[in-house]
Order: structure tokens, then sequence, then C-alpha cells
């Protein structure tokens, strides 16, 4: 008798352990009414689903977006003092000299993955029989394995290398925008002329054969750009000066980090020429805007989500305390504290909270798990020809930050319903109806 009193002494005990006392009243409080308690449970979840995988959707927008942007200008940008700020009265005119040294210095930094530099000019493009004006940038042939998936090739190759033996001086090559080849009626392999305005201000004309064409996904850049090697657009242009030096890092989280030290290791060369340093957040407009955009959008919506939230735990919550009026009354009269008797109502909020934020949370994993082997694309964005996959991503403190949101909204509506009840008298409370 007295082991089997003290088997059931240490289950009690356990089970004690595991859901306490006033978490166990909470529970069975609870299933009392269970069709209500599911439903004030299911529409947290629905609210913690929408807050946490539409905030998932942005983390990966953002994510994108700034990936896309540094790989598209660099993480730190090296140019002359105002070079973004005012156009060259000639090409070049405002360009970088003696980069060699520079590019030497920036690849001892373990952190930096390249040094690219960039020559941006602009000009006519004729196919023998039309013109139209293009924008160019000469770059090597590393630049097009740094922008990875973030330039799609629709015919084709990639520039060549011109150490490469397969290279020839006598064709050189040229990179189009989908749209410019297709507005110039021309393919791999065609001839085209590009004319532009050299560094001294003089006319030059050199006829380039097509190697490729690409498409950004921007219609308005797939129509007038095109890539040439450096050393192609230096000759064109009569200088051997470059526009920008484009350092990239091995992580977007490096830039801060890497602009001092850069700075510094700028300052010990002891250059002639002024450096000014510019981080891929001040080229990136789009993001900005974007980002401000979305911002605005998940707060507005985690606004309503929280008051339909709140509406909802209140309307539960009085129905709740009005049915167990006599019940208050009688806990009362046995010598409860009203804060007592608010405070086992807000475990119950609290309780609902807890449930239905698991639930929203497992909700969203289950669709980040989803999206990863179910291909699902969005519509192009404004100024964008071709859409994208979507994908959601499923942040632990985003659903902590949500859940710790609602838990507050759901003990806050408890708060106020309870306390309404709690303040009747004993009397009134016993012969409620």
């Amino acid at each position: 008798m007295g082991k089997l009193e003290l088997g059931k002494l240490g289950s009690g005990n356990l089970t004690d352990l595991v859901m306490p006392y006033h978490l166990k009243l909470a529970w069975l409080n609870l299933l009392r009414n269970g069709r209500r308690s599911l439903l004030s449970v299911m529409i947290i979840a629905i609210a913690i689903f929408a807050l946490t995988s539409a905030g998932g959707f942005g983390l990966y927008t953002y994510e994108s977006l700034e990936e896309s942007t540094a790989r598209e200008t660099g993480h730190i940008t090296l140019s002359q003092p105002g070079y973004f700020e005012k156009d060259e009265e000639m090409p070049l005119s405002n360009g970088l000299s003696h980069t060699r040294a520079m590019i030497n210095v920036l690849m001892k930094n373990d952190d930096v993955r390249a040094v690219q530099p960039r020559v941006y000019f602009s000009g006519l493009i004729s196919n023998g029989s039309k013109s139209t004006i293009f924008t160019g940038t000469g770059v090597n042939d590393r630049e097009f394995d740094l922008k990875g998936p973030f330039l799609g090739m629709r015919e084709g190759k990639t520039l060549s290398d011109i150490t490469s033996s397969r290279y020839d001086p006598l064709e050189p090559e040229v990179m189009l925008g989908a749209d410019l080849a297709r507005n110039m009626d021309v393919e791999v392999g065609d001839w085209i002329t590009l004319l532009v305005t050299t560094s001294d201000g003089a006319l030059n004309a050199v006829d380039f054969k097509v190697h490729g064409t690409y498409s950004t996904g921007v219609p308005e850049l797939d129509k007038r750009q095109l890539y040439i090697q450096i050393q192609s657009a230096q000759e064109l242009l009569a200088s051997d000066k470059v526009s920008t030096l484009s350092v990239f890092l091995y992580s977007t989280d490096q830039t801060e980090a890497l602009l001092s030290v850069i700075d510094s290791q700028l300052m010990a060369m002891d250059s002639e020429q002024l450096i000014e340093l510019t981080p891929w957040q001040d080229r990136a407009f789009f993001y900005t805007s974007v980002k401000s955009l979305y911002n605005r959008i998940f707060g507005i919506m985690g606004a309503v989500m929280g008051l339909v939230v709140f509406v909802s735990l209140f309307n539960t919550m009085t129905m709740s305390v009005t049915e167990r009026t006599r019940e208050i009354g009688t806990l009362s009269a046995l010598g409860s504290y009203p804060r007592e008797i608010v405070g086992g109502f807000m475990l119950e909020s609290g309780l609902l909270a807890v449930i239905g934020s698991v639930i929203g949370g497992l909700m969203t994993l289950a669709t980040t798990l989803l999206l990863m082997v179910v291909e699902i694309n969005m519509p192009p964005p404004p100024g964008h020809a071709e859409g994208y996959p979507i994908h959601v991503y499923f942040s632990l403190p985003l659903v902590t930050y949500a859940t710790g949101s609602v838990l507050i909204i759901c003990l806050l509506a408890a708060y106020f319903s309870a306390r309404k009840g709690t303040n009747r008298s004993i009397t009134e409370a016993l012969s409620y109806v």
C-alpha cells in the first residue's frame, strides 16, 4: 500500500511539474467551451501565419534586392568625389588612373572577393542601316561570374577572356541587351558599329562582333545596354582610365566594416587623386523604395491583424466572464482576490495565444518547405518584364516577435473583459442569471 501511494505521489508531482495547477485549471476552463476556444485559437493562428509569412516574404525580397544591387554595383564603389552627382564633360574626365596599384592593395583583404574596374560610356550603335542610342559598360570576363543569376543569357556566350587563346583581337566582342539586339535586327555572329566621343572630344567608331545577348529583366535597360571588354572600351575612348572600381565582398554584412579598412589603406597609399567610397546602399534606390513601401504595408497589416485578434479575444473572454459570473461571485465569497480571478482569465487568454502562435508558426514553416519543392512564380514587378519564384523565409525571431505581440494583445483583452466581471458585488454576482 505504501508503494502504491508513493507511486501515485510521484506521478502527481511529475504532472504538476509538467503542467502546474493554475495552468491545468486554465486548460480545463478552456475545454468547458471547446468550440469557442478552438475558434479563438484558429483566429490567432491565422493572424500569426499571415504576419510571419508576409514578413518572411519581405525578408526574402529584401535579401534578394540587396544581393542583386550588390552584384550589380559592387558592395563598395571607388570613384572620384562627386562622380555620381554630376555628368562628365568628356568621357573618363572624372575617371581613375593608376588603378592596378589600388587593386593589388584591396585584394590583400581576406573579405574581398574581387575588385572589378569598369568604364561607363554612351554613344550610337548602328547595324549599317539603322542607328540608336546605347549605354555601354566596359568590363572584364569575370564580371559575369559575379553577377550570377541576376543576368540571364538569351543567346550566345558572355565576353571571352582576352588572354585566352580562343580570343581573336581582330574580332572584338560585344554583348547586347535582348531588346536592343531585337530592335537592331542583329543576332549572334553579326557585326555592329559603335560610335562614341573620345576623352579628347574626337569621334571614334569601331566594329564589334555580337558574342551574346542577355536580359536584366528591366525592359528599359535591355533596350539600351551593352557590354564590351574593358580594354576595348579604353581603346574606343582613347584613354587608359577607368570610371570606377567595384569592390565585391564575400558577404554583404561586411560592407560597413570594410569601408573604414579600405579608407585607411587608400590613405596609406599617399595617392595624389582623391577617392570617394560609396557603399551599395547609397546606390540602391529601388531597394530603398521597395523596403520603405513593404515596411508600411506590413505595419498596416500587422495593426489590422492585432485589432482583429483583440476584438476576437475580447469578445470571447467577455462571453466567458458573463457565463461564469456566479463562479466569480463564489470565488470572491471564498476569499479570492479580484487580481487572482483576473489573473486566471489572463492565463486562459495567454494559453490561447501560445497555442495559436505555435500552430501559426508551424503553418508558416510548412509553407516555407512547400515553396522549396513547388515553384510558384510572382507576376513581374513594375518596371520589369519577368516574374520570379516566390519564397518565404522562416524566421524564428520574427515568429517570436509576432507571438509576443499577440500575447500582449490577448492579455490586454482578457484584463479589460475580466476586470468588468470582478467589479460586481458578491451578492450581485451570486444572484446573476
